[in-house]
């Protein structure tokens, strides 16, 4: 048993790196490949399409748990990862409606994915093997973020331009690669305690009755399903621990669209950096690729054996956040998230540079795989038999946040976006605290 959930959370693990290598890669560099379309019809916009895809993920979080309960995981993630493949496809022929279309579907498909991600980590864990599987998962996942950059920073370096061909071939491959990692989903097995949770009644109680009885059961079982997920989810919303502990979560969304989407765009707009500022996408995207494979594998290992509490690497996240903001702050130019032309030519407090933009890119990766490993570890231990609906309402607050930072993007100047980034990263780190030592609280008055 412990072989086969082992074998479950690595297989887990691969097809999100597959699929992520896929869409970070596509996040990281759409407004960039987007400057530099010849199709004169397409209007479309990266950051906004980033921010439909968050707002209508937020919306369809509400809905996940119940899709989950009914289809099961695996299904769920199967059908998931077929969408995904199709928004990265959008951009081998891009087309207005077709990426806008898209990125109302992925929203809903993103809800359901990580949803169905969350309930099949939990599934396979207990209270002993959470810290090190939720650490294992994102080690894996986040591996997404070295391979296809390492294709933009060798191919696409020292070119000022990215041409239709170099699109073309780019987005063709990593739609294969999101196909292919969709397709890991389906060597998914079971283990004994979710089938008993599968199959309610007996084979010969069901046999004994008749198929239109057993469809009506099966219906009934459904809606019931449906509904009791969606009680759970808004009863969660309004629980002290939850209420607290999205103040976390929202820095989560606001980081994650910093990371994935604006200081990318923001290297690749610093004229400073000359020919090679596109390529330097790739190598930012590696490097906090980097970042979060190194806090997800250790701190997974240290928090298993209790050399770390979750609190300590949350306030290490922190830590190692505010030092990446000021240098960002100093590194890069103010206006380089919102200039209109393919760079800026704006001086930031120090002469950009590249070796302190890459240890940026490196503390933004690390930072955050502090959060989310142990925003991950204390749902999947807090509530273990409510799994589904606690980490859709995650993703309900984490997408939401992350939609509204979309949208602010691409109007406001990179020190009011860095300084939203601190005031939420404090209050959230202080929530966190506080859920932890609400915890420690209940459990010594329970021992008592």
């Amino acid at each position: 048993m412990a072989n086969l959930k082992t074998f479950n959370v690595v297989a887990l693990g691969v097809g999100f790196m597959l699929i992520f290598t896929a869409f970070t890669t596509c996040g990281n560099i759409e407004q960039t490949v987007i400057k530099s379309l010849t199709n004169s019809s397409f209007e479309g916009s990266g950051y906004n399409s980033l921010a439909i895809i968050y707002g209508v993920f937020s919306a369809s979080n509400l809905i996940a748990p119940s899709v989950v309960a009914v289809l099961g995981p695996q299904l769920c993630m199967l059908f998931s990862g077929l969408v995904y493949s199709g928004y990265i496809a959008v951009f081998i022929i891009p087309m207005t409606w077709s990426f806008y279309l898209t990125s109302v579907l992925i929203g809903v498909a993103a809800a359901v994915l990580w949803t169905a991600q969350g309930n099949f980590l939990v599934l396979n864990s207990d209270a002993t093997t959470i810290n090190m599987n939720t650490g294992v998962f994102w080690a894996l996942l986040q591996s997404s973020m070295l391979f296809g950059n390492l294709y933009i920073y060798f191919h696409w370096n020292g070119k000022s331009v990215i041409t239709d061909s170099d699109r073309r071939m780019l987005f063709l491959v990593l739609t294969i690669i999101s196909i292919l990692g969709t397709m890991v989903f389906i060597v998914l097995r079971n283990n004994s305690s979710q089938e008993e949770e599968e199959e309610p009644q007996s084979e010969e109680e069901g046999l004994l009755l008749p198929a239109h009885v057993q469809y009506k059961q099966r219906t009934l079982s459904a809606v019931r399903d449906i509904v009791t997920e969606f009680r759970t989810l808004t009863r969660l919303l309004n629980t002290r621990t939850i209420v607290l502990l999205s103040f976390s979560m929202a820095y989560t969304g606001l980081e994650l669209t910093f990371y994935s989407g604006v200081y990318g765009t923001c290297i690749g707009a610093t004229g400073q950096f000359g020919s090679a500022a596109k390529g330097l996408i790739g190598l930012s995207g590696i490097l906090v690729g980097i970042g979060e494979i190194l806090g997800g594998g250790l701190f997974g290992l240290l928090c298993k054996n209790n050399q770390f509490r979750r609190t300590s690497v949350v306030f290490l996240g922190m830590l190692v956040h505010f030092v990446a903001f000021y240098l960002i702050f100093l590194n890069i130019p103010n206006d380089a998230p919102s200039v209109n032309e393919s760079e800026t030519q704006s001086i930031p407090y120090l002469t950009p540079s590249v070796p302190l933009a890459m240890v940026s890119s490196f503390l933004l990766g690390l930072g955050d795989s502090c959060f989310n490993t142990q925003i991950y570890s204390i749902l999947g231990y807090l509530y273990v038999e409510q799994s589904a609906p606690a980490f859709a309402v995650f993703k309900l607050i984490q997408s939401i946040s992350s939609a509204i930072a979309f949208l602010y993007s691409n109007y406001i100047l990179l020190s009011w976006q860095l300084l939203i980034l601190v005031i939420f990263g404090f209050i959230g780190t202080i929530c966190f605290f506080l859920v932890e030592k609400i915890e420690d609280l209940t459990l010594n008055l329970r021992d008592d």
